[in-house]
């Protein structure tokens, strides 16, 4: 009983100290990253240019004084499953400024990489730091503290504290969940979220008001839309997945290959409507909600623009920009189903997001946090499907898989 309650309190105190560290570079990130996404914006024909001396600039400082930050996201992974691995504290600075930098001259990149990349590395290094100064063993726990400190830089940077202590607890190993990371991660996720908060960061959230009638049409277009978002997030997760690991392509020095591509990627950019798909997406997640113009190859552009700007180099998250292929491919399928526009928007948010991270869980309770409780049913069975017949590859590389899915 002694020893329950001590580790009751250590992961209390542990994951709300950690929780609070988190939430507050969380926010600093994020009110970064949009006042620069508000800059690029109204100068995008002046800052565009830059995107390929920006790109050799990220990569000479990543080679010259990352010491391996640049394995970000592998990171987090390995120190789940090694215990004495130690993620160096300068891939919180790298990871920021590399993001901040990619989104301001143009690329097409996300966020959460950088947030789940600062919460596990405080926690990895908050539990080292304990483990040396207190000599404790702390190797049994590793796993579960890193998953605390994704929880919290997930619920921090979206606003949606239940679906950050879920995909924690999802997200390290492919059909399985690690239930015994449950309290520490929700205790973390809603500290950093509150600390968010008290920042003044703003979370999308939007209410859907308009949900189809049941019939065996409208059903049957559901599971039929419901299918296409699963083969989208397949196709965004295999695309990536393939682009970084195909022999001509990594066998490029990575300065030759960020210059180079950045030279067509700008150019493209600029042609594709003047910076319609840099940034997060959160344009396309606006229009897809609010009615205004999608265009029926929008979602498909953003997918591969974003391929194209991780795959030769620019550092950034997969997540936001996922979010808007699933709403904006939701609208345009709304036009071709009759189904409410918001609703399938919603539908596509969340279960592309399914599909290409293989968390099931996460993407339904991030469903009901930012859309509300009366899409539940539908979001359950679609974020099913796009976990179910997604494959088996994933955007993170390194994601352990516990058994097949079917």
């Amino acid at each position: 009983m002694q020893t329950r309650v001590n580790r009751f309190l250590f992961y209390s105190t542990f994951s709300i100290i950690i929780g609070i560290i988190i939430g507050i570079i969380d926010s600093i990130f994020s009110i970064g990253l949009t006042k620069l996404s508000n800059f690029r914006i109204e100068h995008f024909m002046r800052l565009i240019f830059f995107l390929p001396i920006v790109g050799l600039f990220i990569i000479y400082s990543y080679n010259k004084y990352g010491k391996g930050s640049s394995k970000g996201m592998g990171y987090v992974f390995e120190a789940s499953e090694v215990s004495d691995t130690i993620i160096p504290t300068r891939l919180i600075p790298f990871s920021i400024i590399s993001t901040w930098l990619t989104h301001l001259f143009g690329g097409s990149a996300g966020r959460e990489g950088v947030a789940v990349q600062i919460g596990a590395t405080v926690a990895n290094n908050l539990a080292t730091f304990i483990e040396k100064r207190f000599k404790l063993d702390l190797r049994e726990f590793k796993k579960i503290l890193i998953c605390s400190g994704i929880s919290a830089g997930f619920a921090g940077l979206f606003g949606t504290p239940l679906a950050g202590t879920i995909f924690a607890l999802e997200v390290l190993k492919m059909g399985a969940v690690e239930y015994r990371a449950l309290f520490p991660a929700l205790a973390s996720a809603f500290s950093a979220y509150f600390v968010s908060e008290q920042f003044g960061l703003k979370h999308f959230h939007f209410n859907i008001e308009i949900i189809p009638e049941k019939n065996i049409k409208n059903i049957l277009l559901f599971l039929l839309a419901s299918l296409i978002f699963a083969i989208a997030g397949y196709l965004f997760a295999f695309g990536l997945k393939n682009f970084k690991k195909n022999k001509i392509i990594s066998n490029i020095s990575p300065f030759k290959k960020i210059f180079f591509g950045a030279i067509p990627l700008a150019i493209l950019l600029i042609v594709c409507h003047q910076g319609r798909y840099s940034g997060l997406g959160t344009n396309l997640i606006h229009s897809s909600f609010y009615g205004e113009k999608i265009y029926s190859y929008d979602f498909i552009l953003k997918l591969l623009f974003t391929i194209f700007t991780l795959g030769i180099g620019f550092q950034g998250g997969e997540v936001t920009p996922i979010f808007s292929i699933g709403a904006s491919l939701g609208a345009f399928l709304s036009t071709l189903l009759g189904l409410p526009t918001a609703f399938l928007a919603c539908i596509g948010y969340c279960s592309v997001f399914a599909s290409a991270t293989n968390t099931f869980l996460a993407c339904f309770f991030i469903g009901i946090e930012i859309f509300g409780y009366q899409v539940a049913g539908y979001l359950f069975v679609a974020c099913a499907i796009s976990y179910l017949f997604s494959g088996e590859i994933s955007i993170y590389e390194a994601q352990k898989k516990e058994h097949l899915k079917i």
